[in-house]
């Protein structure tokens, strides 16, 4: 994980670096998401996909007219339903993560821009817990604080800078410790957000 970390830092150095002759602007956003865990052959329950919220802001450094580099910090809640053996469980996660996209940016009619974006993401969890009964899974080291994984960003940007977005995000690594099974998050999110 520390050399995963390593990489996104070094991203985001070599990023700061070429920033100074390139056009920069910033903006917050809001989203709701869906989200739930895939789930390998071992473990023997299922995953139902739940409300979440998310908050944050971004940088964009427009490289090109047609290319740009898009940081962002983002803070969410992430819900979900896991099911065993006939009993029913709730989900509850707070945490925030870092993705860096590579994107593809479009000049379309009136001003507006259509843009697509691809790339990792480093998570980190600040609490994660079932109900039924209560069992707060970091304190039990049932699950990862730590995630890897990748992002896909599909948005339009209107001329007044109003954005509508949708995402996709899918981890890379096991989120429980070897022997138990293999589960990794998932989460699609539709927002909007403004850019300055």
């Amino acid at each position: 994980m520390k050399k995963i970390l390593f990489g996104v830092m070094l991203l985001l150095a070599v990023t700061v670096g070429q920033v100074s002759a390139q056009n920069v602007s910033g903006g917050i956003k809001a989203e709701a998401n869906l989200s739930n865990f895939l789930l390998n052959k071992d473990i023997s329950g299922t995953s139902r996909m739940g409300f979440g919220a998310t908050l944050g802001g971004f940088a964009k450094v427009d490289f090109t007219e047609n290319f740009a580099l898009q940081p962002e910090m983002l803070f969410h809640f992430q819900s979900s339903d896991y099911k065993l053996q006939g009993m029913k469980r709730n989900f509850e996660y707070w945490g925030m993560e870092i993705p860096v996209y590579a994107m593809g940016q479009w000049a379309v009619a009136n001003n507006d821009r259509f843009y697509v974006g691809v790339g990792p993401y480093v998570g980190l969890g600040f609490q994660a817990k079932y109900d039924k009964p209560e069992l707060k899974l970091y304190d039990e080291d049932a699950l990862h604080r730590w995630d890897f994984g990748f992002k896909a960003l599909v948005g339009y940007e209107f001329s007044n800078r109003i954005q509508i977005n949708a995402t996709y995000k899918i981890g890379v690594i096991n989120a429980v410790d070897e022997g138990v099974g293999e589960i990794r998050p998932e989460v699609v999110s539709l927002g909007l957000g403004y850019r300055f």
